[in-house]
């Protein structure tokens, strides 16, 4: 009985390790370095995950996109060539800022549309319309009132 109790010891121990988490550390040179890494990674949106950055994902591609982005900070590109190289790669969905084009164009129209709209509602329908009375029912009601004396 004392070896089955030592046998799910030793079972629970050897499992119990791989609830250890391993934690990713990026080591720079400069500050700079460090800062546009940390930048980047929270403007970069994880391609599996809704709305999540690349930062605070766990998925496997955002990890290999954040190792992929500590080696281009490390290699001295710049944040836009950075940027650039993950747009070609992932497309525009990977940048949280799309761009204005042809067919992004709506994303920035539609709401000034929207609130031109609105305002043109709410004018319209503050102005006063005249009243219009019909004739013939103001007899009919005159008419009515004559009767009842």
């Amino acid at each position: 009985m004392i070896r089955f109790k030592f046998l799910i010891l030793a079972l629970f121990t050897v499992l119990s390790t791989s609830i250890f988490a391993s934690e990713e550390t990026y080591q720079f040179e400069t500050d700079a370095q460090s800062a546009l890494f940390f930048e980047l990674t929270k403007e970069l949106r994880c391609p599996m995950c809704q709305n999540q950055n690349i930062a605070d994902s766990d998925a496997m591609i955002a990890a290999d996109l954040r190792r992929k982005v500590y080696q281009l900070v490390n290699e001295g590109q710049s944040r836009e060539q950075i940027i650039d190289y993950m747009k070609q790669r992932y497309g525009d969905f990977v940048y949280y800022q799309p761009p204005v084009n042809a067919t992004t164009v709506w994303l920035w129209l539609l709401p000034a549309f929207f609130v031109c709209f609105g305002i043109v509602f709410v004018v319209r329908s503050r102005q006063q319309k005249p009243v219009s009375q019909d004739e013939n029912k103001l007899q009919a009601a005159e008419k009515l009132l004559e009767e009842d004396k």
